[in-house]
């Protein structure tokens, strides 16, 4: 076999390997398979799902709404609501009118909400270390590099593509 179409099988595997792996770690991220790992520092677990509201409004930093929100968890408007009004319910969210639009209510971290994020990231770095904890540091560092890289790049790619949809 010529050695451009042995380069171009090993790079149609990779993509096929890639893809594997990112529906494995989909599924490992189920609320099952997350609640076996629960937090063994004395918090309770947070529902992946409402994790999924708090690690959104983390992102956006105090400039959240429900509609950041539901894109970031790729739902619906109506199921975004109900999420952010179990996590306002919780005392992990706090809303705020809006100054720019009073139609709108901005959403922020509450200090129990900030914890429950703290405590999550925490417990989440340390499941990864152990996971990593035999690879030699270098890897680790590629590892890390490569995979912001790859969601990066798949962020781009999403969001060109819902701005192609428009």
């Amino acid at each position: 076999m010529p050695e451009e179409r042995m380069q171009e099988e090993e790079q149609r595997e990779a993509l096929v390997a890639v893809e594997r792996a990112m529906v494995a770690i989909r599924r490992s991220q189920t609320r099952r398979s997350l609640g076996r790992l629960a937090p063994a520092d004395g918090g309770r677990a947070v529902d992946p799902t409402l994790f999924g509201v708090l690690d959104a409004v983390e992102g956006r930093d105090g400039s959240c709404s429900v509609t950041d929100v539901a894109t970031a968890l790729g739902v619906d408007q109506p199921r975004a609501s109900r999420l952010v009004l179990r996590a306002v319910e919780e005392g992990w969210v706090s809303r705020r009118p809006d100054p720019s639009d009073a139609r709108r209510a901005l959403l922020a971290l509450t200090a129990d909400g900030r914890e429950q994020v703290d405590r999550t990231h925490r417990f989440r770095q340390r499941v990864f270390a152990r996971v990593m904890a035999d690879w030699p540091d270098a890897d680790r560092l590629a590892f890390a590099r490569l995979l912001t890289a790859f969601v990066d790049g798949f962020g781009r790619e999403t969001d060109s593509g819902r701005e192609r949809a428009d």
